[in-house]
């Protein structure tokens, strides 16, 4: 597994900086462990730290009063969130909830606001990340009342392949038939048969745990429901 520091280094934004920026930044930051069911992040707590997750798997969701819960989208390894709240110095509007026990890093927001105030690329890398996030959720306010469930599968499996928010994704998706099902909000059992309808499409290929995807653009066009 990856230390603090490796996670630091090898991210996308951590690469661009001058050694002993990075140096500093280490210093500066923490890590938590998270259990499975627990929370990375609360809704409506005050935002301290910017957040990238080191090892395991969260998803970010929200809450309606009745307890009715919707998930958002899913962070993998490498990934990072937080940074729209703690621009805007507003309090968190989502749970972020480990789906299996995770590691995450904390960054906090004397560290982030530096980086912003005196390094281009990593604006660059902030204005990259939120453009991607925005369109992630353009297209879940789209395609979440329009699509079946096999096609809401294939956006879930496709979103994991967007670089700028999953850095270095693989044909290989370490995820569990319910672990696929609490990202999308269906059931395994709808979940499995999506995943049967996928793999006889000769778009993935399911494995003893999770599956490999065989063909990333059939997927994303099997997601758009054209």
């Amino acid at each position: 597994m990856n230390t603090l520091a490796e996670m630091l280094r090898q991210s996308s934004w951590g690469r661009n900086l001058p050694l002993h920026e990075m140096d500093r930044v280490i210093a500066e930051s923490s890590q938590r462990e998270v259990p499975a069911g627990g929370h990375a992040a609360h809704a409506g707590q005050v935002v301290e730290h910017w957040i990238g997750l080191i090892d395991g798997l969260l998803k970010m969701s929200v809450a309606a009063p009745d307890g009715k819960v919707s998930t958002l989208t899913g962070v993998s390894a490498g990934g990072w969130f937080g940074e729209g709240s703690l621009i805007k110095r507003e309090a968190r509007r989502y749970d972020v909830i480990a789906l299996r026990p995770s590691r995450i890093a904390l960054v906090p927001y004397a560290t982030f606001e530096r980086l912003r105030a005196t390094h281009l690329s990593f604006n660059h890398y902030l204005h990259n990340l939120m453009n991607a996030r925005l369109s992630l959720f353009i297209g879940l306010l789209e395609y979440d009342r329009l699509l079946d469930s096999d096609a809401k599968v294939a956006r879930c499996l496709a979103t994991l392949f967007n670089p700028d928010l999953y850095p270095s994704p693989r044909p290989y998706v370490d995820l569990s038939q319910h672990e696929i099902g609490l990202l999308c909000g269906l059931s395994r059992q709808r979940v499995n048969a999506a995943l049967g309808t996928l793999h006889d499409e000769g778009l993935v290929r399911l494995e003893h745990r999770g599956l490999t995807v065989l063909d990333l653009e059939g997927l994303r066009h099997f997601a758009s429901g054209r």
